[in-house]
């Protein structure tokens, strides 16, 4: 039904504030997965490939994992999205890691987001009924420690988007729920380093994710890229001194997804070969290619591993997307567990994701079951 996909389009279209007279973003089905899902990353600009580990490694570089210090851990995130335009688009977010040994790691994670109310309209722009649109995703991911400074990571996921609900009127545009597997790879690195001034931690991180099937909406007649993205990225931590760190970091990430053009039948084109095609592809070459590169700076303070003051710009092109904003965020961790918010302040025109919240509760579950003795 032509006027269902108009609408879902269009609120997918304001989510990443798609400028209708510079066609040049890069299109992709479920987009609510390149959402940044926890409020600490949240708070410094949605940095996340190689920060120091935390419960929500899951979605920023699962290798990350093997150097936690507690053995298990869990976190829920909730962010309401788009507040400033509708009330009833959130996103939910778990995520968990047990560590079976000093060397090895499981992980998991599940996010739920939720595109309110539509009506659904018939060809005549007449309203039939209601549907709540849902995008969700499930993964699991084992991570290895190769040496004492290094580790690999591997993820599985499933992908399910219902853009109508099931319901349709019989009509040649129809729309039906669409399914994708996937799969991310990601590595990490971190070395002590002694500076003149005190001792420090040097990281680096990459994170290839949702490297799988296209996914369809029309039972294979048409079918959609998902968000393949590469994310490479570097953080400093500092101890300045017993109780106070001071921590910097920045990534850099590129949608591997082709970019448009009047010429090709994407259609024809499967993911693998959308990679490849993904890094030279532009009508505008190498400069344009540049201009989907997308990067984000953030940076944390940590008073005695208790109390956490964050904050960070992300950027954008303004011919890809323009989503250019500031972040703040803060955190408190007590006993086994810890609340973190961010809150998101935009700094482009009209940009619907100004005032956006983020909130995250996790808790130490290894030191939960000491506590508990």
């Amino acid at each position: 039904m032509k006027q269902t996909f108009f609408v879902v389009f269009i609120l997918l279209s304001i989510i990443f504030n798609i400028k209708a007279v510079e066609p040049n973003p890069i299109f992709t089905a479920v987009p609510s997965l390149t959402i940044a899902p926890d409020a600490r990353a949240g708070g410094m600009g949605d940095v996340g490939a190689a920060t120091s580990p935390d419960v929500n490694s899951q979605y920023w570089n699962p290798s990350k994992y093997v150097f936690m210090e507690s053995e298990a851990g869990v976190s829920l995130s909730y962010t309401p999205w788009l507040r400033s335009l509708v009330d009833d688009i959130d996103l939910i977010y778990a995520a968990g890691y047990y560590k079976f040994n000093p060397r090895q790691a499981l992980s998991a994670s599940m996010r739920y987001f939720s595109l309110g109310n539509i009506q659904i309209m018939n060809e005549l722009g007449d309203f039939q009924r209601d549907a709540q649109p849902l995008e969700m995703a499930v993964d699991v991911a084992y991570s290895q420690m190769l040496s004492e400074k290094f580790s690999a990571s591997a993820a599985l996921r499933f992908i399910y988007s219902d853009l109508n609900n099931g319901i349709n009127l019989g009509t040649g545009s129809d729309m039906f729920p669409g399914a994708a597997v996937a799969a991310d790879i990601s590595a990490f690195y971190q070395t002590p380093i002694t500076l003149t001034t005190g001792k420090g931690n040097l990281a680096f991180g990459l994170n290839l994710s949702n490297l799988g099937s296209k996914i369809t909406y029309d039972k294979n007649a048409t079918n959609n890229f998902i968000p393949t993205n590469l994310r490479l990225g570097g953080s400093f931590d500092y101890d300045i001194d017993e109780y106070q760190r001071f921590t910097v970091s920045a990534d850099v990430n590129k949608l591997l997804v082709p970019t448009p053009n009047a010429t090709t039948d994407f259609n024809k084109v499967s993911a693998l070969s959308g990679v490849f095609m993904s890094f030279s592809d532009a009508a505008g070459g190498m400069s344009e290619e540049l201009q989907e590169v997308a990067w984000s700076v953030g940076a944390e303070y940590a008073y005695n591993k208790q109390f956490f003051v964050r904050a960070g710009y992300f950027n954008e092109n303004e011919l890809k997307g323009n989503r250019k904003y500031f972040t703040a965020g803060a955190g408190f961790k007590l006993n086994v567990f810890q609340l973190d918010a961010g809150y998101v302040i935009s700094t482009s025109q009209s940009n619907p994701l100004d005032q956006t919240l983020r909130f995250s509760l996790s808790f130490d579950l290894f030191g939960l079951k000491n506590l508990v003795k």
